[in-house]
């Protein structure tokens, strides 16, 4: 999949074509970048209504080539390297999204697949996706 960035999308267009290919995965954009491995404060999250303009450090204007076989780390730091934006992905697991910090070497199929086995409905439970 590609994604086309420039100063005029807005970060929830981008987070809705991130997840329609990774339906248990979900993009966060950060005022601040992170190095690999590591997180950022939530009170960093930038509100989805926001243009990428307003957000980046870079206004490199171009698309993302995203594979299933990419992992995450590369994700992040592409989006931080070409178009200065602090991005964060997220596994959700049932009904919480965790940072996948620990997992950042996982490729998104890994870790959608790893969100799905999580996010199924258990009958003996009641937990639903």
């Amino acid at each position: 999949m590609k994604i086309t960035i420039d100063d005029t999308r807005k970060i929830f267009a981008i987070q809705e074509e991130f997840n329609t290919a990774f339906p248990y995965l979900k993009l966060e954009f950060f005022s601040k970048t992170h190095r690999s491995g590591s997180g950022t404060a939530k009170t960093f999250i930038n509100g989805n209504t926001k243009t990428l303009g307003e957000c980046r450090t870079l206004h490199n204007r171009g698309q993302i080539n995203i594979s299933k076989a990419m992992t995450v780390s590369d994700l992040e730091q592409q989006f931080k390297k070409v178009y200065g934006l602090g991005v964060q992905v997220f596994r959700q697991s049932g009904k919480i999204w965790l940072e996948t910090t620990v997992t950042d070497a996982w490729t998104l199929e890994e870790q959608n697949s790893q969100g799905e086995a999580l996010s199924f409905k258990n009958p003996s439970v009641g937990i639903t996706k």
